[in-house]
């Protein structure tokens, strides 16, 4: 008998100095800056839900599942076997388990089922979790969620739909609305010639008999991007006989028939790959008027309301992932004699970063609280309509850089795709581009504050509401003030002006809520300038033990 060691005991093939693989957590527990802006900005009901899905998120199960949805990505199915067109989408089942997740714990309707009662706070505290292990499947569940409102100003429609909306049940099948017990919405807006500028839509809408708000119509053009094209109904935008007005249209016709729904392609992007963006077209197919004839834009703007902040919410999602990756290896990770998180300059990096996600946190339920109490406080709603595009430009501005800091600190490791890192990397530019990109959201800020002035002077009371609490915070909101007063050159000046609103924002909010040390590093360096230009340069004095005991209590 052979006495000659296996292979894996070979020197060579020894493991050290590596660190285990991430096991179970709990994706809520451990993030302190999460459970305080949940228990600050909702009821207490809020915490409790997000602790269960914190735990089934964190586990190895779902995280396994995140890789398996995109190394088997959605597959298109053109025609069945028989030659008929049939326009499906295949998808692996890690992606069915997380709709299934989903849907059937409430997270697509909890803010409408719990309206002015925290739901907003729940459903943002949610996605922030939900995006964590897997990014694509939030399209859908974030559509499902915005089409509410859009849906309401056609009450005939919101009756039929809306509690296929809210049913707590996923069904992926392709067939009609009415054999499945829940249903999922996507949109379909943009167009080749016109992309953000929808106006220059082209898709026309024939009536079919008198037309008018819930009328049928007949549509006829293409759509360049179409999000989650297996989704039972879609609002789209069409160039109507008296303009630019909203549809439904179902996959569907109401007699049991396949719509006219031709997926031309389903679009090769550089990340969200699980998610089967598609380009459509439409060839007289069949639709319901949804909202005033020539109002499509102000009807459907309802729904870009609320997928801006989950796409708001989407890259602190990433970001804490992220953080998390990091603070799990440098824990275990030996370099230069003492284990990573003890070196002083990586500390400072992870400090950096931490202060970074707990600012987005605070930002983002703040902004859904805002949401909630607009059901019933004018000054809430014009507070969110603004906050909400300043949030949804600056933490997507922020995020790529933040997990690019991140696979250095892991090196080479963090390279590779057995690690989650270059998914999240290639995730990250997505939410500036989808829901209105940088420049877009900076102009929809400006005209925000001109068409409604007073939600920018309910932007600035909110700030003002932490004068006196930071010096540092205190000039940084002179200076806006100053900024806003002057409407020179203002659209040239309009990204500035938006990170200056979102930087007050944060800081305002730090200021009142958070720890001193996290308060004190955000205003030295985001508000008073004592920064590098990237991540890993607080200045001296920064609390970074007391910044770091917060970031991964495990």
């Amino acid at each position: 008998m052979s006495t000659r060691s296996p292979i894996s005991e070979l020197p060579t093939h020894r493991v050290e100095n590596q660190p285990e693989a991430l096991g179970d957590y709990n994706a809520f527990t451990t993030d302190i800056a999460l459970m305080e802006a949940v228990r600050r900005e909702g009821p207490d009901w809020v915490a409790g839900r997000c602790d269960t899905l914190g735990q089934q998120l964190g586990s190895r199960e779902y995280q396994d599942m995140g890789f398996q949805a995109n190394e088997y990505p959605p597959r298109l199915k053109t025609f069945d076997r028989y030659g008929r067109r049939i326009d499906e989408v295949d998808f692996h089942p890690a992606y069915h388990a997380f709709m299934r997740l989903a849907i059937e714990n409430d997270w697509h309707s909890v803010a409408w089922k719990e309206e002015g009662r925290g739901g907003h706070v729940a459903h943002i505290a949610g996605m922030y979790l939900l995006t964590q292990p897997e990014q694509g499947y939030c399209c859908p569940i974030t559509m499902t969620h915005a089409v509410v409102p859009a849906l309401r100003h056609q009450p005939e429609l919101a009756q039929e739909w809306e509690p296929r909306i809210l049913a707590s049940a996923y069904d992926g099948r392709c067939v009609p609305a009415t054999e499945k017990p829940g249903v999922t919405f996507g949109m379909a807006m943009t167009e080749k010639q016109g992309g953000s500028d929808v106006r220059a839509n082209t898709t026309v809408a024939k009536p079919l008999g008198a037309g008018g708000p819930g009328g049928e119509y007949a549509l006829t053009g293409h759509k360049w991007f179409c999000s989650a094209p297996m989704s039972d109904a879609f609002l789209t935008l069409a160039q109507a006989p008296g303009g630019l007005s909203c549809f439904l249209v179902p996959r569907w016709r109401p007699d049991g028939s396949r719509n006219p729904f031709f997926i031309q392609r389903l679009k090769d992007k550089l990340g969200n790959r699980s998610n089967a963006s598609s380009e459509i077209e439409y060839n007289d197919t069949w639709a319901q008027m949804v909202g005033d004839e020539g109002r499509g834009v102000r009807t459907i703007i309802e729904m870009v309301q609320q997928t801006r902040l989950d796409a708001a919410t989407a890259p602190p999602g990433m970001m804490r992932q992220a953080l998390v990756q990091v603070l799990h290896h440098v824990r275990q990770r030996k370099a230069f004699g003492k284990e990573l998180i003890d070196q002083p300059l990586m500390r400072n990096v992870l400090a950096d970063m931490t202060v970074e996600t707990e600012a987005a946190v605070a930002m983002v339920l703040r902004v859904a609280r805002a949401m909630d109490e607009g059901f019933a406080d004018p000054q809430a709603r014009a507070f969110a309509r603004l906050a909400t595009a300043v949030t949804k430009y600056w933490t997507n501005k922020r995020t790529p850089q933040f997990i690019y800091e991140a696979m250095e600190c892991l090196g080479g490791i963090g390279y590779v795709e057995e690690n989650i890192l270059p998914r999240l990397f290639r995730e990250s530019p997505l939410n500036s581009i989808w829901e209105g990109s940088g420049n877009v959201i900076c102009l929809d800020v400006l005209r925000a504050m001109q068409k409604e002035p007073e939600s920018a002077q309910v932007f600035i009371a909110e700030l003002e509401t932490a004068r006196g609490g930071d010096a540092r915070l205190d000039a940084a909101l002179d200076q806006l003030k100053q900024e806003l007063s002057d409407t020179g050159d203002i659209e040239l000046r309009a990204r500035m002006i938006t990170e200056r609103m979102a930087t007050c924002l944060q800081g305002s909010l730090l200021v009142r809520h958070a720890p001193p040390a996290v308060a004190d590093a955000y205003c030295a360096t985001r508000l008073a300038g004592d920064w590098g230009m990237n991540y890993g340069t607080l200045p001296r004095g920064a609390d970074l033990d007391a910044i770091l005991t917060r970031a991964w209590p495990v």
